[in-house]
């Protein structure tokens, strides 16, 4: 039997409500009081991906807020809306409806390239920005049509997503082992956790997640030919003015350092790259004290281009 969107109710020291934004109910995790830090999970995981950050920045003084993004957790699953520039809208919109006119947007994989679009799209809302794991999505276009035994050869994946119902079947076949696997071969050596690999597994297998997830993937690949995607590149080439973090593991196998690191291009505003040796795709859960003082050390430096 499929699991309920309870199983997404981890219990912590954080608090668990929804909140409507334009139109759609978000299941959103939150901790502490002050400025607001809104955190941006991505692919195939839900708002747990931050339950390190949602401790390590309420601690710090910030109100770290982590959403399930729309169709995943607990989180509304409209059958359309999953590409970049609605999914920006509805990230905006939560940023209003918490009572904010603005936000520092922290954003890892999907949820990076989500926040760098509202950084464009949407600028005001954007009063930093950190992207983890994620290039610009100009830079990981271009890096897939100018680097076939890199970049589009770590994003193989995604081609094979683009295909109806059978994707959906593999990730969620025999418990979502391959949800596993995913995050085994993305990861460095020892991540994640049995109890971890288990916890994402579930929640991948909550009824519609994981055609909602794949239509994240199916829209950015089919979009590249279609009066949208080129509408949205064109709106993209618009620097980004917020201070920027860029925050990228060493052994990154499915977006490649070099791909990300040519997103400062993109940026006008001070700009900061780190790179983690020794962690993989999800830095923030990997090597999570390393992560947060990286993180924590930008948000109080004044002088962010350093």
């Amino acid at each position: 039997m499929a699991p309920d969107e309870s199983v997404v109710h981890i219990e912590g020291p954080w608090t668990h409500r929804a909140v409507h934004a334009g139109g759609t109910r978000f299941h959103v995790v939150e901790a502490g009081t002050g400025p607001l830090v809104l955190l941006l999970h991505g692919f195939p995981q839900f708002w747990w991906t931050w339950r390190h950050q949602l401790v390590s920045l309420s601690e710090a003084g910030y109100r770290a807020v982590a959403v399930d993004l729309r169709g995943y957790g607990g989180s509304d699953k409209p059958p359309r809306g999953y590409d970049l520039p609605t999914l920006a809208a509805d990230a905006t919109g939560l940023i209003r409806a918490l009572g904010e006119t603005g936000a520092i947007v922290v954003g890892h994989d999907w949820g990076g390239l989500l926040a760098w679009t509202m950084a464009v799209l949407d600028p005001k809302c954007v009063r930093r920005l950190v992207a983890v794991s994620a290039p610009h999505p100009l830079r990981l276009r271009n890096a897939l049509l100018t680097d076939p035994f890199g970049q589009l050869k770590a994003s193989r994946r995604t081609f094979g997503y683009q295909l109806p119902l059978l994707p959906e079947r593999r990730l969620t076949r025999h418990d979502a082992a391959m949800v596993g696997r995913l995050l085994e071969e993305r990861s460095r050596p020892g991540w994640p956790e049995p109890e971890e690999s288990r916890t994402y597994r579930e929640a991948f297998r909550i009824p519609t997640v994981a055609h909602c997830a794949l239509e994240y993937h199916r829209w950015f690949g089919r979009s590249q030919l279609r009066p949208d995607g080129r509408r949205f590149a064109r709106a993209m080439r618009t620097e980004v003015e917020a201070p920027t973090l860029h925050l990228h593991g060493a052994l990154d196998p499915s977006v490649l350092p070099r791909t990300a690191q040519g997103s400062s291009r993109y940026v006008a505003a001070p700009y900061r790259w780190r790179l983690f040796e020794g962690a993989g795709h999800f830095p923030h859960e990997e090597i999570p004290d390393v992560f947060d003082t990286e993180l924590l050390g930008w948000l109080t430096d004044p002088e962010p281009d350093r």
